[in-house]
């Protein structure tokens, strides 16, 4: 599954197959889907799962990765933030969010979701990799804006 478990949403109640009344789940297809490389027909499912779920927070973090995956930042990012709507804490969609921004120039907000990631990175050894490329980036930011800062000034900035 990975992609860091899909951004660390781990299992929702419908991972169980199918339900009992024999309905599709959608989910579990939107990602079979995905690992074929049909990014399309897996927001087609993703959709679907929605409409039964419309509060499930791991189909909207899945459907940020595939519209990622198929260059559609604008849509990606307004899943991630309908998902963080229905549950600031989620760790993966701070990160997820965190790097369209930055692809899109939006830094100062971009720092503010690195910065909620890292306030609740995940311990696992699997998370460490996105822990640490995040905490780098962060500490790139921070340096680029002390840098831009300094470089207002015309001598390098006062001096006392």
């Amino acid at each position: 599954m990975s992609w860091w478990s899909r951004l660390t949403g781990g299992k929702s109640e419908s991972d169980a197959k199918s339900s009992k009344s024999g309905r599709v789940d959608y989910l579990n297809e939107a990602l079979a889907l995905e690992r074929q490389g049909d990014y399309d027909a897996a927001l087609t499912s993703y959709r679907l799962a929605l409409r039964d779920r419309p509060n499930d927070q791991r189909v909207l973090q899945n459907m940020a990765i595939a519209y990622s995956k198929l260059g559609q930042q604008d849509e990606a990012i307004r899943c991630y933030r309908r998902a963080l709507d229905l549950d600031p804490s989620l760790s993966g969609a701070h990160y997820g969010l965190a790097f369209l921004l930055l692809k899109r120039g939006d830094r100062g907000e971009a720092q503010r979701h690195l910065e909620e990631f890292l306030a609740r990175a995940p311990r696992s050894p699997e998370a460490q990799r996105w822990v640490e490329h995040a905490s780098s980036t962060l500490e790139q930011l921070r340096l680029e804006d002390e840098t831009d800062v300094r470089n207002e000034w015309p001598d390098g900035g006062p001096r006392g």
